[in-house]
């Protein structure tokens, strides 16, 4: 018996290794394969601007982006033009998907709130970002109030079309089978409808994240004198090509970064999907 014991904690303990290995291994290629495109793509604008293909004035090579940045980074500055924007997109966020949830729940489940209200902010959804900015400093003034309204108006549309539409699209079957399983109200909402509407739920938040992102440009070019945005609109003043591509290249950077931190926020809720994933 003690033998038997024995082996099988062998065997549970190689089988452990075994799959945070294939883990660890697979999460490093994937890494791996994320980076070879930007790397190319480095290396060919480094070259290029050697080569003097394209203008180092106007287009700085890489090389000189990254002394910007680390002369920026060793300031300080970087990371308090970072952490405000950063707070400025995340309460902008919050606010957006709150409010967007809340809509998009009630026209996708009531159809006479959709036949009242979607029609109009289906309108409102045509209009420009930049179209709000004069609106929104007449009504907050030129302070955070401003800038985070119009950070959660590009996260409210994107987070809004996919709760109303994945709730639309819902299997009229699954409902039907919740029925007879005699479960109605919240419950058939918390058993049936929350866990086939929350994937498009978490794709609907990754572009409402996207947008808040670039939305929070133009929330900062509305008198900000700190920020991501700031830095372009000073590079821009200044003649600062470098600085204004290292600030591009810093929101690419932290655009992914809270998207992969959405993405594995999310993972544990939809385990039980047994979707189509192609490994290449």
């Amino acid at each position: 018996m003690a033998d038997l014991a024995e082996t099988g904690i062998k065997t549970e303990v190689k089988t452990s290794r075994s799959i945070a290995a294939s883990v660890f291994y697979g999460a490093t290629r994937q890494a791996t394969a994320a980076i070879i495109v930007p790397a190319l793509g480095l290396l060919f604008w480094e070259v290029s601007v050697a080569a003097g293909w394209f203008s180092g004035r106007l287009m700085p090579p890489p090389s000189r982006v990254l002394a910007t940045l680390w002369t920026l980074l060793k300031s300080g500055e970087l990371f308090n033009h970072i952490g405000i924007t950063t707070a400025r997109v995340f309460f902008g966020f919050v606010l957006g998907t709150v409010t967007a949830t809340i809509a998009g729940a009630v026209t996708g489940y009531f159809g006479l709130a959709r036949r009242l209200i979607d029609p109009s902010l289906q309108a409102l959804r045509s209009i420009p970002s930049i179209a709000w900015v004069p609106l929104f400093i007449l009504w907050f003034g030129i302070f955070e109030a401003s800038k985070v309204a119009l950070i959660a108006v590009g996260v409210f549309f994107p987070v809004y079309l996919g709760v109303s539409g994945a709730i639309l699209s819902v299997d009229r079957k699954i409902v039907e089978v919740g029925r007879i399983f005699r479960l109605s109200g919240f419950t058939l909402v918390r058993r049936v409808m929350m866990p086939a509407v929350f994937p498009a739920y978490v794709i609907a938040l990754r572009s409402g994240l996207g947008l808040g992102w670039m939305f929070v440009v133009a929330a900062e070019f509305m008198g900000a004198s700190e920020g991501l945005g700031y830095l372009l609109v000073d590079g821009q003043q200044l003649g600062k090509p470098d600085q204004i591509m290292a600030a591009i290249i810093t929101f690419a950077i932290i655009g992914k970064v809270t998207d992969s931190l959405l993405m594995a926020a999310a993972a544990p809720f939809l385990t039980w999907q047994d979707s189509y994933r192609r490994e290449g």
